[in-house]
This record gives structure tokens, C-alpha cells and sequence, in this order.
């Protein structure tokens, strides 16, 4: 059975920092592109960033995480993080795990971030 755990979220300042987990079983971890998409209320759902675990060099960040987010990989534990500086408001939403390789594509359950000005 595969399994994507997200941890990490929670309430914080605007100006504040949170690092999201994203632990995975079930799958052949280094063969997986993971990443983050977002909802929030009203809004469309918006790919945050993602890293490809069998190049780590190889990341993908939306505009709005330019600068403020870094995702890492740590293969060893298959866990992927998402490290979120320098939080706004408007990146209050739900964080959504994902891992997809080939046709394969799983979800994570959510985690909550909500940040208050």
C-alpha cells in the first residue's frame, strides 16, 4: 500500500517559517518525482514545487516560492521537505504531497497552513 504522510503544518505569523514532511512508503522512493501543490479557498490549486529524487538538483518552483521555499529530498528516510520562509498570508491554504512517476501519481491527505498577519 502506498502511503504519503504530510506533517509540519500549522498556524504562524506572516513573516514566520514552516517546514512541511512529506514521508513516503510503499514505493520505489528514488524512482518518484515529489512535490507540493496548495489549495486554498476560492483559489485554483497551484503546484508549489517539486524535486526529482533521482536528481536532487533537478527542482521545480512556482513564482510565488521563488526565493522564500526550499524543497529538499532525503533518500534515505524517503521523506521529501518543503522549507517555507518568509510566510505571507496568501500562503494560507492546504499542502498536498504528491509523488508521480511514469502513469503513477499518489496523494498525500493535506496538511494545514495558515498564516495570520
Amino acid at each position: 500500500e502506498v502511503q504519503l504522510v504530510e506533517s509540519g503544518g500549522g498556524l504562524v505569523q506572516a513573516g514566520g517559517s514552516l517546514r512541511l514532511s512529506c514521508a513516503a512508503s510503499g514505493i520505489t522512493f528514488d524512482e518518484y518525482a515529489i512535490g507540493w501543490f496548495r489549495q486554498a479557498p476560492g483559489k485554483e490549486c497551484e503546484g508549489v514545487s517539486c524535486i526529482s529524487s533521482t536528481s536532487i538538483s533537478n527542482t521545480y518552483y512556482a513564482d510565488s516560492a521563488k526565493g522564500r521555499f526550499t524543497i529538499s529530498s532525503d533518500n534515505a528516510k524517503n521523506t521529501v521537505y518543503l522549507q517555507m520562509n518568509s510566510l505571507e498570508p496568501d500562503d494560507t491554504a492546504v499542502y498536498y504531497c504528491y509523488a508521480a512517476y511514469d502513469r503513477r501519481a499518489y496523494w498525500g491527505q493535506g496538511t494545514q497552513v495558515s498564516v495570520s498577519s
